[in-house]
């Protein structure tokens, strides 16, 4: 791939113009600089950007909430009653699951919680849980406290799997030793899909069959993974994973998240869990007071506690109908490590002693963001960067991260990125 690639402005212009996924990008909102032109928009990692349906999707609902009331519920364009049902199967495909493993609900970290009180219960034999350094800092304070609330000290029971020294990523064989040294007092490896700071694509596969194979239960958070990489959770036996929709997924800020559980689980109705009426079984939710014992229904419903919410729900709609017309992941995927891997080597052939990318160079170890840590005056490069009408972000001390997302950026603005890199 690496080979086909040419540093000059003509050839990017050339890939856009025989890009089969280029018209997608008409079908979002731009944001524009203060020249009034759509800005470089590399920010997809932390909050993608809004489909133009959306708008009408969200719309529908309000005047349905307007027009009926109460009669939404059963009457509205899309019943309010059933409307999570509209985003599972889209939302399966996506997370690579049976679709009655998927609920879209609440938001990552509360997700997180509602699984590890399931999925985490630990004895006095087995009672750690294993991450990734750094994990994402939500991830952590969670874990943290149920830890905490279960009587334990974090700082006994948290296993950090680290990079080797003098490198930012890690190694599949180390982690993979340090379950197998850890695990027989390992509860619960908890590992991201993409880590958030350096773009890293773990193995989820390899990792999740040496924690079964030591007894450990694996929770996977897809925040950055779901709507950039091709996943199996269900082939690959993963136990739960949790996920966020404002990423990669564009629907919004602070948007509903989601969650999968295996169907080993779904059905096992002995689980500990924290009961709502929306994870109680259809037949029986609407009787209330005369049937006021809760009864899981089998499927990842179970752990949604309360019922949809319509106007958060919405804007996935409208996303996921952009997935599917685009072919899914897999042609995504394809062009996401086009466009990642014509980045990496702009930077490479600038041959800058400014900065030096800390994402993996193999393609299927990394998604669609690159790292770049900045060598000398970090924060000047990243404020010139925005100045010049590029967005992306910057995560302390010296970190830009920027994510070519296959949806809406092209060449020709990673061409842009990478000359104004070169000229640091």
């Amino acid at each position: 791939m690496v080979n086909t690639f040419v540093a000059d402005e003509q050839f990017a212009r050339s890939r856009d113009e025989n890009d089969p996924l280029r018209a997608f990008r008409e079908r979002f909102h731009i944001p524009l600089g203060s020249d009034s032109t759509p800005v470089v928009y590399f920010a997809g990692n932390s909050l993608g950007l809004m489909p133009k349906a959306t708008r009408a999707v969200v719309q529908q609902e309000l005047e349905d909430w307007g027009n009926l009331g109460v009669e939404g519920h059963l009457e509205g364009t899309t019943p309010w009653y059933s409307y999570h049902e509209t985003v599972r199967e889209p939302a399966a495909r996506l997370a690579g699951a049976l679709p009655h493993e998927v609920v879209c609900m609440n938001s990552l970290t509360v997700n997180l919680h509602l699984m590890m009180t399931t999925f985490y219960r630990p004895t006095s034999a087995r009672f750690s849980i294993l991450m990734e350094e750094p994990a994402f800092p939500s991830d952590t304070y969670a874990v943290k406290s149920q830890i905490a609330h279960h009587g334990f000290d974090p700082e006994e029971a948290l296993v950090l799997a680290r990079p080797r020294e003098g490198e930012f990523t890690l190694r599949l064989s180390d982690i993979q030793e340090l379950i197998e040294k850890e695990g027989k007092q390992i509860a619960l490896v908890l590992f991201a899909g993409v880590n958030f700071f350096t773009g890293q694509l773990f193995d989820i596969e390899k990792i999740t069959a040496t924690a079964k194979a030591c007894g450990c239960t694996v929770g996977i958070d897809l925040a950055h993974a779901i709507g950039n990489v091709p996943l199996s959770l269900h082939d690959w036996g993963v136990d739960f994973a949790v996920w966020c929709s404002y990423k990669y997924l564009n629907s919004g800020p602070g948007a509903v998240g989601g969650a999968f559980v295996h169907a080993r689980h779904t059905s096992n109705r002995s689980l500990k869990r924290f009961a709502g009426w929306w994870g109680n079984d259809p037949a029986t939710r609407f009787r209330m007071q005369l049937e006021p014992e809760f009864v899981p229904v089998s499927s990842a419903d179970a752990w949604a506690v309360s019922n949809p919410p319509i106007l958060s729900l919405a804007p996935l709609r409208a996303s996921f109908k952009i997935f599917d017309d685009a072919g899914g992941m897999d042609a995504l995927r394809t062009k996401s490590m086009e466009l990642t891997g014509y980045l990496q080597t702009l930077l490479d052939r600038a041959q800058s002693k400014s900065f030096s990318v800390i994402t993996p160079r193999e393609p299927m170890n990394r998604g669609a963001q690159l790292s770049i840590l900045v060598h000398e005056h970090p924060k000047e490069l990243f404020a010139k960067v925005e100045a010049a009408g590029v967005k992306c972000d910057f995560r302390e001390p010296n970190v830009i991260r920027a994510a070519p997302t296959p949806l809406y950026n092209t060449y020709h603005e990673v061409w842009r990125f990478a000359k104004l890199l070169a000229e640091h």
